[in-house]
């Protein structure tokens, strides 16, 4: 529980000035404030403070940007959204290192009851819900899934149910992110009868059962991708970073048209890269936050489908609508390091995932097989320029090279491709989600269908994954 009485006010500075001006920063003036209703109340600030920060956004407000209308009056007068300025009292809550995330972030746990949401876990639903997203959390321990009832959140391993909210009106969940394992989340409405509207990110603080602040948009919104410090929100061309403490605007993006809502953030504490789609087909853009600079990757001639970073943002992997091939590209210079295949008949990219070592990469497609190729690289730990460095001699893959390789200069590139290591069948009428598990050497797959696999792979022999487990996560009465 938060100390609800003494919490300060917590400092919501603008972004410094850019003192480059062919930086990718974007300088946000001060007609991207928050606008205060007269209802909203900040802790220790006296109230002409918050009138006269209302006049000043509201002289602006119709020069905002069109895509965006930034709304956080809840954000601002939450009282118990634990705003500390010293470390907590809490053994279990994780406070942000950073120093623009001034609140406290606590293990997810069931909250009381609130008359707008359930906690269905004993109470037998009509039918089995619809689900309609599906994501893993940043470190791939858990993961949420959305439905046209609310939403659940899982444990990978083991498997086991956390807890789910299901809504009395409406429900429909179309994305749901999780801040790590926190109190914090995203979610924006979806399905035939959305909980909130598509076009606004709602900020879920499960540890009082409500949204504690949202953001507005013109348009859909298609995804959202979460780090500590940072809110990054994709529409259909355009990409906004925010800062996470105090909703400000930090950055946006103008992208080639991204129905798919592609985006991918770093997650290390010494990084802070975005990768993108870029302006033109099959072009992909990397936004280096430290070091103020941007990499253009013509990365494939035709539509960028899928791409995937590593935890650290040193490599990405890609893919385009053809599907045949993954790339694997060095983000500090936008360098090519190795081109594996995934067949020879095109194929819609479902996900692409790398482990935490980047010795592996996982591959799921609308061919119902999901492929494991061995890299000849590794991410190296943080802070370290071994980008190109190859795996040591313990972590030895069976050759994944064509048996006609050594005519490659005769026949097509196709004979002297790299293939995968290990593959698991699954139904073709699914889209699926892979990620590596905590188990060495394990892979976690979940399905559209509400299906849940943890595979595990020879790294040696390579062949045909072993089936570790089996379970299907949504039923109408799940009380286990």
């Amino acid at each position: 529980m938060s100390d609800r009485s003494t919490c300060p006010s917590p400092p919501w500075p603008l972004p410094d000035p850019n003192p480059n001006p062919d930086s990718n920063f974007l300088t946000i003036p001060p007609i991207e404030r928050a606008t205060i209703s007269d209802q909203s109340q900040i802790a220790g600030e006296p109230s002409s403070a918050l009138q006269q920060q209302r006049i000043e956004a509201e002289e602006h407000v119709e020069d905002r940007d069109k895509d965006s209308i930034l709304s956080s009056d809840s954000y601002l007068s939450t009282h118990t959204y634990s705003f500390v300025e010293k470390p907590s009292e809490y053994e279990d809550s994780e406070t942000s290192s950073n120093s623009d995330t001034p609140y406290t972030i606590f293990p997810v746990q069931i909250p009381t009851a609130n008359p707008s949401l359930h906690d269905n876990r004993s109470t037998s639903l009509s039918s089995v819900p619809t689900l309609l997203h599906l994501s893993f959390n940043q470190d791939h321990a858990c993961f949420a899934a959305g439905t046209d009832q609310g939403f659940r959140i899982y444990n990978c391993d083991p498997f086991r149910e956390i807890f789910r909210r299901d809504f009395d009106h409406g429900g429909g969940i179309g994305v749901v992110e999780m801040l790590f394992l926190s109190n914090i989340f995203v979610i924006v409405g979806g399905g035939p009868d959305p909980q909130y509207p598509i076009n606004k990110v709602m900020i879920w603080d499960d540890q009082q059962s409500r949204c504690i602040g949202e953001l507005s948009f013109r348009s859909e919104v298609r995804a959202v991708r979460l780090r500590r410090d940072r809110i990054v929100v994709v529409l259909e061309q355009k990409i906004l970073v925010y800062n996470i403490a105090g909703l400000n605007l930090l950055d946006q993006i103008e992208t080639i048209a991204n129905p798919k809502g592609l985006c991918a953030v770093s997650q290390g504490s010494g990084s802070h890269i975005l990768v993108c789609p870029g302006q033109l087909k099959g072009q992909i853009r990397v936004v280096h936050y430290v070091s103020k600079r941007t990499n253009l990757i013509t990365a494939h001639t035709s539509t960028i489908a899928c791409f995937a970073l590593t935890q650290d943002g040193r490599l990405l992997a890609t893919a385009s609508s053809k599907g045949t091939l993954v790339r694997i590209f060095s983000t500090l210079d936008g360098a090519l390091i190795q081109e594996v295949r995934r067949g020879a008949d095109r194929a819609e990219i479902y996900s692409l995932a790398f482990s935490s070592t980047a010795q592996w990469l996982a591959v799921s497609s609308d061919k119902g097989t999901v492929h494991v190729f061995s890299l000849k690289v590794n991410s190296g730990s943080p802070g370290n320029d071994n980008t190109h460095s190859v795996s040591g001699s313990n972590n030895v893959a069976p050759s994944t090279g064509s048996s006609l390789s050594f005519i490659k200069g005769v026949l097509p590139k196709y004979f002297s491709s790299e293939w995968s290591v290990a593959q698991f069948r699954l139904h073709e009428d699914s889209q699926y989600i892979v990620a590596f598990g905590h188990q060495k050497n394990t892979i976690i797959i979940l399905g559209m269908d509400g299906s849940f696999y943890r595979c595990q792979f020879d790294p040696v022999s390579g062949g045909e994954m072993t089936q570790l487990e089996y379970y299907k996560f949504l039923k109408p009465d799940d009380t286990s």
